[in-house]
């Protein structure tokens, strides 16, 4: 079992019901994340790439480190202006106790993009992987909250946790009023050890430190799916009522507002049928544009190539057979209606499976060129993406 599956696993069982939104979780010992993730892959990222803060960044005792304490501006030849990170002072502060931050680390790195899409299917929100680095005992951050559910693996090292309960229940990004901090004691203190991994909703409170020398984690951050973000999109879905497409009788009498209300009141009750939260989140799901990747050289279409591999790019995609036996397929916003044997390939791809168009041309007894065809149809609307290599 693979690092990614046991760690997407874990989340299975009665984790949905008993804490998913509702309290912190630990499991010890999931896999060895080692793999995932290692210092040598930081290294070519900070070498490689112009990481402006904030995506990265130094924190010490709660305080953002100034960017020239250890870095320098370069100006390019097309003057453009930008920080080249120099290792001699990045190594000064961060002995002297400065935790480092990079933000999106899934963007960078592809076995992290890869775990992140999977707890996307799963867990059917969009989701962001942070990865933390510290040498020293120092709080980088201090005691805080967030405002959205994270999921943290341990790399490396180990890390001492101080875990608050919430002061405001579920707090929002933009919310109407902050949180007071906490008083007492933690509620639970854990040492995240390499190989562990914590759930921690959002609201609780946390300190984080080093506890033996240098660690390094990941934490993924998962977009909250609220109330509020459920009736949005029912304001949307309801421009289609005449009624809601109607003036206010903000000139009316009260007897005429009463009734419009009582009208609205009415639209918006039907609106919110039983399985109206299924609804939504398939339709958030088909409409998430996901992680578009270009599958060059091939720009005037896909080859009937069989060593070729394919990906769906759109997490959310979701796939149905009509009543003529059709498979209609939606994903980045767009819909597809294939012919019946093309099932077993959109069920694969739709699974988040990366595999050769020669295996999809065996499962679904298709010739190549007819996946090959439907891939790139797939790639054209940007929801799909091939290469040479898994």
């Amino acid at each position: 079992m693979t690092a990614i599956t046991a760690a997407v696993r874990s989340l299975g069982g009665d984790f949905p019901a008993e804490a998913f939104g509702r309290t912190y979780r630990l499991w010890p010992q999931v896999s060895d994340f080692s793999d995932l993730f290692t210092w040598d892959d930081l290294n070519e990222i900070i070498a490689r790439h112009r990481l402006e803060p904030p995506r990265l960044r130094l924190f010490n005792d709660g305080t953002q480190v100034p960017q020239h304490a250890y870095a320098h501006p370069v100006v390019s030849k097309r003057h453009t202006v930008w920080h080249r990170i120099e290792p001699g002072n990045l190594h000064r502060q961060l002995s002297e106790g400065a935790s480092l931050v990079l933000d999106a680390v899934d963007t960078l790195h592809r076995g992290v993009e890869r775990f992140a899409e999977a707890l996307e299917r799963h867990l059917r929100t969009d989701v962001q992987v942070n990865l933390y680095a510290s040498w020293t005992s120092k709080e980088g951050f201090g005691l805080h909250f967030d405002d959205h559910d994270v999921v943290v693996v341990q790399l490396e090292g180990a890390k001492r946790w101080k875990i608050h309960e919430p002061t405001r229940i579920d707090p929002l990004r933009v919310d109407v009023e902050a949180p007071e901090p906490p008083h007492g004691e933690p509620v639970a203190e854990i040492v995240l050890r390499a190989g562990d991994m914590l759930y921690l909703p959002r609201g609780w409170w946390h300190a984080v430190a080093a506890t033996e020398g240098r660690s390094l984690h990941l934490t993924c951050g998962l977009k909250p799916t609220t109330g509020a973000d459920l009736l949005s999109w029912l304001a949307d879905q309801l421009r289609a009522s005449a009624t809601v497409r109607a003036n206010l009788p903000q000139l009316g009498s009260r007897e005429e507002q009463v009734a419009h209300l009582a009208a609205l009141l009415k639209e918006f009750t039907a609106a919110l049928h039983d399985g109206v939260i299924e609804e939504f989140l398939c339709a958030r799901g088909t409409m998430d544009p996901g992680r578009p990747m270009p599958s060059l050289p091939f720009v005037g279409g896909i080859p009937a190539d069989d060593n070729l591999h394919v990906r769906l790019t759109a997490s959310g995609a979701w796939y149905e057979v009509d009543g003529e036996g059709r498979v209609v397929m939606n994903a980045g916003g767009q819909q597809w209606t294939f012919a019946a044997p093309a099932l077993t390939v959109v069920k694969h791809l739709a699974e988040g499976r990366t595999t050769s168009i020669g295996k999809l041309a065996v499962a679904s007894s298709l010739p190549v060129d007819q996946v090959a065809t439907l891939i790139t149809e797939l790639v054209a609307a940007d929801v799909a993406a091939v290469s040479r290599r898994r």
